[in-house]
Formats: structure tokens, C-alpha cells, sequence
């Protein structure tokens, strides 16, 4: 490089860092007050990253800022690339003008406005017309383009194009949503979305909610009026009275909803799902299986503290392999694990007592062939199904129970669980929950009279005797 280039280049570099100060504080303009959530969402390093929220909830600012970070080159959280160019696509032409583009021209700043080119009106009032693209200086020294479309398009408008981001105002429908995953595909860009769910349980509920592929890219976050520090505390509450409580499940806490409800509400992914930590041996508990041979099958490493708190740190969830798969990987997680054995080095589990059936396949039962390949299995489980979800709500209740996030089947299923017809949950997608059940119902209850040790107490006093032998 040539002096001139070197010095041009740590310009540009100092042009960056000091658009990056105050930020993003300074672009939201918000003073002293910070939407927490909006600030999660920006920081997030995934690349499918989508806001459910309410109404005025601050979702929307959230995707029009993005936008602006990008193609300003000024992201605070993330690699910037010069010359950027994205789509913000909103339901319909007249919605865009009303919502996704009267938030970005809020946002941006008109000296970092090149040019703007309309579809319709005068380019002097772009609010009142339709704008086609924004053309937006990068502090690169280029111009970047943030693009506008319409779902009511149709697909086939968005086909061609090779972008660095796509920025869904509201829910698309699939085909729209899967095409642009495709124009992002080549430059590994991103994908962002918010959106207030109003049409049930839809593929963005299984894909990104639930998360059903099990990717590493995508992330979400629940935002409602009080997360949103700019509202008025009397008027959040003057609203929330004037609504059903079916319509603030959507429209106040930007929750999905359908005809049937969820069988653990109490689950909150803030709170039960945690990261790994390096967690003491002495914990180590149990295991729990729920077998399956064309259907998966599901175990899970339990760990109790002293207190009583479950800790679920490892999971193996695969379907149609055969008994001795399952032993070999069962065994190869313990032993990362460094799970306690018996003095025959056998793992001991629970299990579900359908097991114990033998098949036209196999003149053995499921158990028999578990304690022939050194998986000792217990299949006298407590199977009540009603007592055995109430168990489970306590546990999350309490936050007594907690899930390490690797076990991703787990934290699906405690989501997407629901009741069916007659009040009894749909007999899906639940192979993670039957097992967990069986542990949880095998843990002595804690609510003794008065005066009674529990079994937790006990633990504690031979703990503490223990100790004291060692000083």
C-alpha cells in the first residue's frame, strides 16, 4: 500500500470508531432510557434473529435501527461491510410507507441520505409517497442500498438479488420468507424479523420459535409494553383494561396463541434454560430413558444440588437405531460426563415399564437388552400423567428446575407442548417429557409437616457433618 492508502485507511478506521461511540444509545435518542430487549436484540450474534412483540412494544425500531447500523457501517456489535445492500419487506406498499419506512427516515439522518429513489410521489416528501431504495453513506468512503418490497408482490419479485440482509416488518408468507433466505445464502448474511403473532401457530412458530431444525443461527426474543420503557405506566394500564385477555395474549405480550393452550405456561426460557457451568460430581443422579426404536428415543443426565434444584446438563435424542446405538452413545456421554458406575461399571437409569414388553423382533425386552450391554434400567416409574405434570409445573414454579441449553430437543418440547381436545395434551413431539416426568416423580416430595426433616434437610446435615470431620 501506498502512504496515502495507509493513511486514508486509518481515517476511516477513526471514522468508524467514533461513529461507533455512544451508540446505541445515540441513534435511539433515548436520554437516560434503554429498551433492554432492543439492545439484546442488536447484540445477538446469530444470523435468524426475529422480535415477537405486542403492539408499541419497540419491536419495529428494533429492525428499522438494524437497517441503519448496517447500511451506515456502523453496527456496534457486529463486523461491518462497505458498500452493503438489504431488503426491508412489509406485508403491502401502503403498510411500508406507514410503518418500516416512516421508522428508517426517523432514524436516519439526512446528511447520511445519497439518494432516494421513489416509486411513487416526490423523492422532496419522501414520507408521503412509496420509496423504492435509500441510498446511505458508509463511513467506508461507499453507498449502501436499503431496499423496499412487498409481500403482495409475490415470490417471483424476489428472486435475483444477492443480499447482506433481509428485515421482515411483520410475518411473511413461507414462500416469500424461504426465497430470501436464499438471496442471503451467498454472502452469509442475515435475516431479522419482528412481528406481532396474529395468525396462530404458524411455520415462523416452528422454525424460529420452536426452533425445529435445531439451528445455531437462530435466535428470538418476547417483548411487551413493559419491557418498553417510553410507555406510560397509566396508559399500558388503561389499555390493558380495555382488552380481552385473549386479545393482550397477542397483541400486550406478542405471544403465540391457539385454540388450545400451552400444558407448561410456567416454562420460561429466560429463567430455566442456563448456559453450562462445571457442575459438581457429587450432584450426579440419575438418568432417565424413554425408549424408541422408529420413534426417537430420549434420555437425559439428571443432577440434584442440596436444595433440591434439578439440573438437566446432557441429552441423547436419535431415532430408528437399534439398542446397542443407544447403549454406545449412552455411554459415551457418561463418560464424558465422568458419570458414577457401580463396582461392575454399569450405568444405572430409569426407564419407561413399557419396556419390559417383548416384540415379534426380539425374543428379549427393551430392558433386557439395556442390562445386557451395561445400562441398568429401572422400569418401575411413576406414569400418572396428570400428577406427574403437575410435579413438573412445581418444579418450574419454583425455578427449581434447570436446563442446560445444549439440550435443545428438551427445551423444544417444553414449548410446543399443548393441550388437545378434552383437556389432555397432544400425544406429540413429547419423548423428552415423558422421561423427565419419570424423574421428576421419582424425587421425594419436600412439602413435609412441620418439624419433619425432608429428605433435603438430611442431605444438608450429613454435608455439614462431613465437613466438619474434615476441619
Amino acid at each position: 500500500m501506498t502512504l496515502s492508502e495507509i493513511i486514508s485507511s486509518v481515517k476511516a478506521i477513526e471514522k468508524e470508531q467514533e461513529a461507533r461511540r455512544n451508540l446505541p444509545i445515540k441513534l435511539y435518542n433515548t436520554g437516560e432510557k434503554i429498551h433492554k430487549k432492543q439492545i439484546a436484540f442488536h447484540s445477538s450474534k446469530k444470523r435468524n434473529r426475529w422480535v415477537f412483540g405486542g403492539n408499541r412494544s419497540g419491536k419495529t425500531e428494533c429492525g428499522a435501527v438494524e437497517c441503519i447500523y448496517m447500511a451506515r457501517g456502523i453496527h456496534p456489535y457486529r463486523e461491518n461491510r462497505k458498500d452493503t445492500f438489504g431488503w426491508v419487506v412489509s406485508l403491502s406498499r401502503e403498510v411500508q410507507r406507514d410503518v418500516a419506512q416512516s421508522k428508517i427516515l426517523h432514524y436516519l439522518p439526512k446528511q447520511w441520505i445519497a439518494d432516494i429513489i421513489m416509486s411513487s410521489g416526490r423523492k422532496d416528501n419522501p414520507e408521503g409517497g412509496i420509496i423504492d431504495q435509500i441510498k446511505v453513506k458508509n463511513v467506508f468512503g461507499g453507498i449502501s442500498t436499503i431496499g423496499f418490497k412487498s409481500c403482495d408482490q409475490g415470490r417471483e419479485k424476489f428472486q435475483g438479488s444477492s443480499l447482506d440482509y433481509v428485515w421482515f416488518d411483520e410475518e411473511p408468507p413461507e414462500d416469500v420468507y424461504r426465497e430470501c433466505k436464499m438471496r442471503v445464502f451467498d454472502k452469509a448474511g442475515d435475516i431479522f424479523g419482528t412481528m406481532t403473532p396474529l395468525k396462530g401457530l404458524t411455520f415462523i412458530y416452528d422454525e424460529i420459535y420452536l426452533n425445529s431444525g435445531n439451528s445455531s443461527e437462530v435466535w428470538c426474543e418476547f417483548v411487551e409494553w413493559a419491557d418498553n420503557p417510553f410507555l406510560l405506566e397509566n396508559e399500558v394500564k388503561l389499555l390493558t383494561e380495555s382488552m380481552s385477555e385473549e386479545e393482550l395474549i397477542s397483541r400486550r405480550f406478542g405471544q403465540f396463541k391457539s385454540l388450545y393452550g400451552p400444558v407448561y405456561p410456567e416454562f420460561d426460557e429466560n429463567v430455566h434454560v442456563i448456559p453450562p457451568f462445571d457442575i459438581p460430581r457429587e450432584w450426579q443422579n440419575n438418568l432417565s430413558i424413554d425408549p424408541g426404536l422408529n420413534n426417537p428415543l430420549s434420555c437425559h443426565w439428571y443432577y440434584v444440588d442440596y436444595d433440591d434444584n434439578v439440573y438437566v446438563v446432557a441429552e441423547h435424542f436419535e431415532a430408528k437405531k437399534d439398542i446397542g446405538y443407544h447403549a454406545a452413545k449412552i455411554k459415551e456421554i457418561s463418560s464424558s460426563l465422568g458419570w458414577k458406575t457401580d463396582s461392575f461399571g454399569r450405568i444405572n437409569a430409569l426407564i419407561d415399564s413399557a419396556a419390559n414388553q417383548r416384540t415379534l423382533a426380539s425374543q428379549k425386552s427393551v430392558t433386557e437388552l439395556f442390562c445386557d450391554l451395561g445400562i441398568m434400567v429401572d422400569p418401575n416409574v411413576d406414569k400418572n400423567l396428570f400428577v406427574g405434570i403437575s410435579r413438573v409445573k412445581e418444579y418450574l414454579k419454583a425455578k427449581k428446575l434447570f436446563i442446560f441449553n445444549n439440550c435443545v430437543n428438551l427445551i423444544r418440547e417444553l414449548k410446543a407442548y399443548r393441550f388437545g381436545e378434552g383437556d389432555i395434551p397432544k400425544k406429540t413431539d413429547d419423548h423428552c417429557l415423558d422421561e423427565l416426568r419419570y424423574f421428576i416423580m421419582s424425587r421425594p416430595r419436600t412439602d413435609k409437616p412441620d418439624g419433619e426433616m425432608t429428605d433435603v434437610m438430611r442431605d444438608k446435615e450429613r454435608l455439614i457433618r462431613k465437613l466438619r470431620r474434615r476441619r
